[in-house]
C-alpha cells in the first residue's frame, strides 16, 4: 500500500524541490521560477485553482501529483489535467506513480469528471511505457501549442489594440 494524501502547506518546500528535480530530469534545470510563497498561494490561498497529492514512504515524500480542473465542452463536465507527476528516482518502481495516478482516477470517477489527461515529452520513453501499461493512450491527432515570453507579450499587445 502506498499512502497517498492531500498535500499540506508544510509539504510545499518539498514539492518545490521535487519540481526542481523534475525540471532537471526534463533537461530544463533553469526553467523553474516558482517560489515557496507562490506555490503556497496557488495550493492553499483563499480560492485554490491547483491541487496536489503526495506519496509517502517511511515518513518521507517520495513523489507528488499537481493538477487542476479543465472542462470538456463536448462532455459538458470537468476533467483533471495533471500538470506534474514526479517520483524520486530512487523510489521508482515501488508503485508511487501508479498510486498517485490511481488516486486522480478515483477523484475523477467519484466526482463525475470525464477524464484525466496530461502531457509527456516525446523522448521520455520510460514514462510513455508506464502510462500505456496503465491503459492511457497517446492522443496522436492533437498537438500542444503555447504562447510564452515575448510572443505572449507581443500578441497580447496586438490583441488589445
Amino acid at each position: 500500500m502506498n499512502p497517498i494524501r492531500e498535500a499540506t502547506p508544510d509539504d510545499v518546500p518539498t514539492i518545490l524541490q521535487l519540481i526542481h528535480d523534475l525540471a532537471v530530469y526534463e533537461k530544463e534545470p533553469e526553467a523553474v521560477r516558482n517560489t515557496v510563497d507562490q506555490l503556497t498561494e496557488a495550493l492553499f490561498g483563499p480560492s485554490p485553482k491547483v491541487f496536489a497529492h503526495v506519496a509517502e514512504a517511511g515518513g518521507r515524500i517520495e513523489g507528488f501529483a499537481l493538477w487542476f480542473l479543465n472542462y470538456s465542452t463536448w462532455e459538458g463536465v470537468n476533467g483533471i489535467y495533471l500538470e506534474d507527476l514526479y517520483v524520486r528516482p530512487e523510489a521508482r518502481g515501488a508503485g508511487h506513480g501508479k498510486a498517485l495516478l490511481q488516486n486522480l482516477a478515483r477523484i475523477a470517477a467519484e466526482r463525475g469528471y470525464a477524464r484525466v489527461e496530461w502531457s509527456v515529452l516525446k523522448w521520455n520513453e520510460p514514462s510513455i511505457q508506464f502510462y500505456e501499461s496503465l491503459g492511457a493512450r497517446v492522443q496522436e491527432e492533437w498537438s500542444t501549442f503555447r504562447l510564452t515570453g515575448a510572443a505572449l507579450s507581443g500578441f497580447a499587445g496586438t490583441a488589445s489594440a
